[in-house]
């Protein structure tokens, strides 16, 4: 069936959701809208599924919704009458329409006698991870798009270690999505009627104050908290999200007590109106939070996004306020864990980090430092958590820190995914740490490039947007492989680790599998020890190129990452 037909289809269906009328009205005269929406189902990976907010197979809509958690409930209906009873429990964020997806994925998996356990108004993202955890469900559903504009919405499932669901079940379920005949008759139960037969339970404060006692254990210096934080100067913006409430009162209960709310951007909106992007790693996102900083001279501005498990910062450098990477940030949040439990004498022998392939090699070198494995894995925070899971099971390592560029970190596994809640409440206490000894958090990444060598990474994203997108990325990602470099800006690739193929091979020919599970990425290992990785985005229409560098100070870092930036462009596009 074409678009025209389906869209077609969709129009003639009775009684349908408002929304999706709506949305239906609103394209009716424009084909590439229509055919966008239509032509081809939302893909769903392993994160889940994300997308703009509208009608058809292609949109975030009630009935993509139903499909997603009918494929969720079917497959629970293959597991024993035990793992099923322990059910689902369900959290949303501030986005147009989270709560309606909520409601709409607890009436479709009451329908299968599922029950599930909905949260009584928004949360944060490792809240629901915290929650699997707590309440012991087989699974997790978080109506987010993250950091996305408000345009979209999102769908993610966790597995019942409270990590993003393993790659083995989400493929089984989303083979059970595609089998789903059709969108308009997947059966419900209406909420008054799920609480009446005991299939839906509505959680609040209870999760909150267990989730709210473990983030008190992320503090590891309690006294310099109370010496020296307490009065530290601090802004803080959920970015209009999730993260009001919990970061306030992890703040306070830590003993953080001169801090300010952006109050603009405290109001749960989602349209997000003072931003064009709730994203804490742009500049635009802390324009009100630098406003703010100015007036109360503050020395620390924090911004999470709006399910709140990414966390972006600005520090005051004397003369103005400068955003740090989120690997400048893991990095200073590792050394201060790290230096701290070797001061208190409880660094374990068999400690381990664990991080993205396509993160700050600088992590590294401070782990080797103090003698902490650093494990990497491939992009996603669900193979961080994978790896927490083994050691639990194996007792090979202790974990101490996670961590992805992507403005991404995990203090403390009770909870399975990043959070930038632990993470708020820990970059407070390293900035506390700083000003202790009279300098900043720019002070602290400076003295660690001094420590152990000046590394600069950049994160180059190409947008594929259109109806042929994602044909253009594949396109791409065979034109890397197809047609392999053989060096960048002058220094030659010794190393190709294609992790699609599960193989490494060296400028000698030798080949070495990868154990690690199928992705399609590319990483080139270069002559100086520099390293470019390439990767389709998993959630956005986008393809990823990063690049990882080091030099004698930072200036020549940066200029060749410029050079690396630019022959990059030029093979892409010959």
């Amino acid at each position: 069936m074409d678009y025209q037909a389906t869209y077609a289809l969709w129009q003639q269906q009775p009684n349908l959701d408002p929304e999706v009328k709506r949305s239906l009205a609103q394209m009716a005269n424009d084909e590439e809208q229509k055919e966008m929406a239509f032509a081809a189902p939302m893909s769903f990976g392993t994160a889940g599924m994300r997308g703009v907010l509208g009608a058809g197979i292609g949109r975030m809509n009630v009935y993509t919704v139903a499909q997603a958690t009918e494929g969720l409930a079917q497959f629970m209906m293959t597991l024993s009458e035990e793992k099923r009873a322990q059910g689902v429990v369900i959290s949303y964020d501030s986005r147009y329409q989270s709560q309606e997806f909520a409601y709409t994925s607890a009436s479709v998996l009451g329908a299968h006698g599922i029950k599930s356990y909905v949260f009584d108004s928004l949360r944060p993202t490792p809240e629901l991870s915290f929650a699997v955890r707590y309440l012991k469900t087989y699974a997790g559903i978080m109506i987010t798009a993250s950091h996305n504009p408000k345009q979209y919405n999102g769908y993610k499932i966790y597995g019942e270690d409270g990590a993003q669901m393993a790659p083995e079940e989400s493929d089984m379920i989303t083979g059970y999505i595609r089998k789903v005949p059709d969108l308009f008759a997947i059966e419900q139960v209406a909420v008054q009627d799920l609480r009446a037969q005991k299939l839906l339970t509505i959680i609040g404060e209870d999760i909150d104050e267990a989730y709210y006692d473990q983030i008190r254990t992320v503090t590891i210096n309690s006294d310099l908290v109370k010496t020296v934080g307490k009065n530290m100067k601090l802004i803080y913006t959920p970015l209009h999200g999730t993260g009001r409430i919990p970061a306030q009162l992890a703040l306070r209960n830590a003993g953080f007590e001169d801090f300010r709310l952006v109050p603009e951007q405290s109001v749960a909106d989602p349209e997000f109106p003072t931003v064009p992007f709730p994203n804490p790693e742009f500049t635009q996102a802390f324009d009100m939070a630098i406003e703010l900083g100015k007036e109360d001279h503050a020395e620390i501005l924090i911004a999470t996004d709006p399910d709140a498990d990414r966390l972006g910062t600005a520090v005051w450098t004397g003369d103005h306020y400068q955003l740090l990477t989120g690997n400048q940030i893991a990095s200073l949040l590792l050394h201060y864990i790290l230096e701290a439990r070797k001061q208190a004498g409880t660094l374990p022998k068999n400690g381990a980090v664990v991080k993205s392939i396509v993160s700050t090699e600088l992590a590294t070198a401070i782990a080797q430092d103090y003698d902490v494995d650093m494990i990497n894995v491939e992009t996603g925070f669900k193979f961080i958590g994978d790896q927490i899971k083994h050691y639990e099971a194996t007792g090979e390592h202790e974990f101490l820190f996670g961590f992805e560029e992507s403005y991404g970190y995990l203090i403390k596994p009770f909870v399975r995914d990043k959070d930038a809640i632990q993470s708020t409440v820990l970059l407070a206490e390293v900035a506390a740490y700083y000003k202790s000894k009279n300098q900043t958090l720019w002070d602290g990444i400076q003295a660690l490039y001094q420590q152990y060598g000046y590394f600069e990474e950049k994160t180059i994203s190409v947008d594929f947007e259109g109806i042929d997108g994602a044909s253009e990325m594949a396109d791409l990602m065979t034109k890397f492989r197809t047609n392999q470099p053989t060096a960048f800006a002058g220094h030659a690739i010794k190393r190709v680790e294609d992790y699609q193929l599960q193989t490494a091979t060296d400028d000698d020919g030798a080949v070495s599998p990868i154990d690690m599970p199928v992705s399609n990425v590319l990483k080139y290992i270069l002559d100086d020890g520099t390293w470019i990785a390439i990767r389709p985005s998993g959630t956005e229409p986008k393809v990823k190129f990063y690049v990882g560098t080091s030099a004698e100070n930072l200036d020549a870092a940066s200029k060749k990452l410029d050079q690396f930036e630019a022959d990059l462009a030029a093979f892409r596009q010959n």
